[in-house]
This record gives C-alpha cells, structure tokens and sequence, in this order.
C-alpha cells in the first residue's frame, strides 16, 4: 500500500492555514494535512501523528516559530521543517537555519512561485534520509545546474540564494537571463564558476533586484559548456573512487555541454519498458514522456505490421521548434531543436543520444 506522508501546518492566521492547506492538497503524492493554529495544538498533534513534515510560521503568540523549530528539532528529530513566514528578515533566516531547518521560504515569494514550492515539498516529503548530504535541498532530482536552467527557461525574474555550510552565493536572473553572480569573495563568472563546485547545500528563490548591475552577459548554457569543458581539462586518473555526487554532477555538465554545443533545446530519454523519464532543458517532462514512450511503441508495431525493421527515427516540426524521436537500446528519445536551424537534425540526434551514457 503507498504510504501517505503527513504534513503539519502551524500558523496563527486561520485564512493562511486555508489558503496552505488547499495548495499542498494537490501534491502528486497527495499527503494527509493537519492544521494547528498555536504551538500547543500543533505539538499534541506531533505527539498523536506521524508527521513526516512541519511547515510553520515564525510571528505567533506565546511559542514563535523559532521556538517551535527548536523544540521539534530536540523532541522529533526525524520531522522535516520549514519555515514559511511573512517576515523578510535576514536575521530571522540566519537564526531558523542555525537551528536546523530545512527551508525558509517567504509567503510572498511562495505565492509567486508555486510550482516550485510544491517541487520543495515534494522534495522533502521524499528523501529518507534527514541528515543526508547528496544534492541540493529544494528540489528533488536536481543538480543546480538543473535549477538555474530552469530558471532561466521559464524567463523567471528572481534572486537565487544558495547556502552551502557557512557559505552563502547569489545568482540574480533578470527575465531568464543570468545577470550577476557573487561566492566566495568574488563576482560576475568567476562567482558563477565556484558556485558549480559545489555539489551539495540548499536553495531560495528571494524577490527581484531589476536596478542591480549587471556582470555577466554570456548566455548561461555558454557559462555550463565552459565549466564542463573545464571540469575536463581538469580531470585526471586518481586511486580514490569518485564519490557518486561528483560522478552525478560531472555526467549532467557533460550532457548539458553537449546539448549547447550541438544547438538542441531539450532532450527527454524515456524507458521504453517502464521507469523514471530523465530531461535536459525542459520542466514538461511528464507529457513529453508519456507522448515519446507512446509514439515509440505505434512505430515498433507499425514496423512489426510491414516487416520494415525498427525505427529509425521520426521527425517533425512547428512554429516554435523541430523534434526527432528515435530509440537507442532500451530507451526511446525526444530531441527537441530550434525551428530556423538547418542541418541533419536525425544525424545529430543520434549523436546526443549516442554519447546520453557515455
């Protein structure tokens, strides 16, 4: 039987706790949600439920959210946490995250961006382990890389907070583009190229900053091809296995690399037999999928009808880009180019996918 998990929702304001509780009811993996609108009801409920997750406020009466974090952190340290407060106060976030908490999110910023926070959610709802330190905290399955692609793609306008241990870096992306970076004592690419070092920390989308200067003006998917060809240069022979997030992070550079150098958008690898679908380049992973792993199997029985042989590859095109599909192996592929590009689109398909597990 699948397990629900269970969320906790602490928050004084009774219109919020609605407003939550309707939003996290449409979760994928559908959870079973409580609402306490004081710390006390809220820690009964921790004492009664199996709460795998507690999303709480920080300004309440009595017991505030940092106090609250606290004595969860102490009594039920298997309970994930985040904060989610009206409060923008860089010394309430400094505080929350000293204490342990998972993420600290914005209401604001919640409401804009909801797909993601749901993606945070899910995330959380989803790891195992609490204390594990592989990828980053927010979104599950993803690399950084992968976050600011994303973020980038969906031309979003946001400040991009990431923490790693003590240390702090920021990405700011003004309408899909990346503007300025700052880690480490530095600014502008190099910021940019030491924040790809790292393989592991937390994430926070924060509002806009349009007036902040911009540093950067090379395309990100520029900016990954050049850390990866770098990554590569750098790389040599060691007797010490590569741990699995370095071999992770350096696969992703390397495919993403490939797809900015060929000119591709996107890629979808699908199994054709089952399983988790892996992209490149696009959030429409589930209906792309679902539409690759069935057009591959109409072409097999179509073949299979005329004795033609498998597929080699189908193409097509619309306003907004081209596409080839083809299947290599046990996987049936998408390649997604853009609509003006000229060329032997089947052939440098093949190509992508050829080297998609090398």
């Amino acid at each position: 039987m699948e397990i629900r998990h269970k969320i906790l929702i602490l928050d004084d304001d009774a219109d919020w706790l609605s407003l939550c509780r309707d939003h996290l009811a449409t979760l994928p993996s559908h959870p079973e949600i409580f609402t306490a609108n004081n710390a006390k009801r809220a820690l009964a409920l921790l004492e009664t439920e199996e709460i795998r997750l507690l999303i709480s406020d920080l300004k309440m009466p009595r017991i505030d959210g940092l106090q609250m974090i606290a004595i969860v952190r102490r009594r039920f340290p298997a309970t994930r946490t985040v904060v989610l407060s009206g409060l923008e106060d860089e010394e309430y976030r400094s505080r929350a995250y000293a204490l342990g908490v998972d993420l600290f999110w914005l209401k604001a910023e919640m409401q804009r961006n909801s797909k993601m926070f749901s993606e945070c959610i899910e995330s959380l709802l989803g790891q195992p382990d609490r204390d594990s330190d592989a990828g980053f905290r927010g979104v599950q399955s993803k690399s950084l890389m992968d976050i600011i692609q994303m973020e980038c793609l969906t031309r979003t306008s946001t400040v991009l907070r990431v923490s790693h241990g003590p240390l702090v870096a920021k990405l700011w992306i003004q309408d899909g583009e990346l503007t300025d970076a700052e880690c480490e004592g530095a600014r502008g690419e190099a910021a940019f190229y030491r924040l790809l070092a790292w393989k592991t920390g937390t994430f926070e989308n924060h509002p806009a900053e349009p007036g902040r200067e911009r540093t950067i003006h090379k395309p990100v998917n520029a900016l990954l091809l050049e850390s990866a060809q770098s990554i590569d240069e750098g790389a040599h022979p060691s007797t010490e296995p590569a741990s699995v997030e370095s071999n992770l992070h350096r696969k992703t550079m390397w495919k993403l690399s490939l797809l900015t150098r060929e000119g591709a958008e996107f890629v979808v690898a699908v199994p054709i037999s089952g399983g988790e679908p892996e992209a490149l380049g696009t959030q429409s992973v589930g209906a792309l999928a679902k539409w690759t792993q069935h057009t591959a199997e109409i072409a097999r029985r179509l073949g299979e009808r005329l004795e033609a042989g498998p597929l080699s590859h189908i193409a097509g095109h619309n306003m907004e880009r081209q596409t080839v599909m083809l299947v290599r192996g046990d996987h049936a592929f998408l390649v997604a180019w853009p609509a003006d590009l000229s060329g032997n689109l089947p052939e440098k398909s093949r190509k992508i996918v050829a080297s998609w597990d090398s």
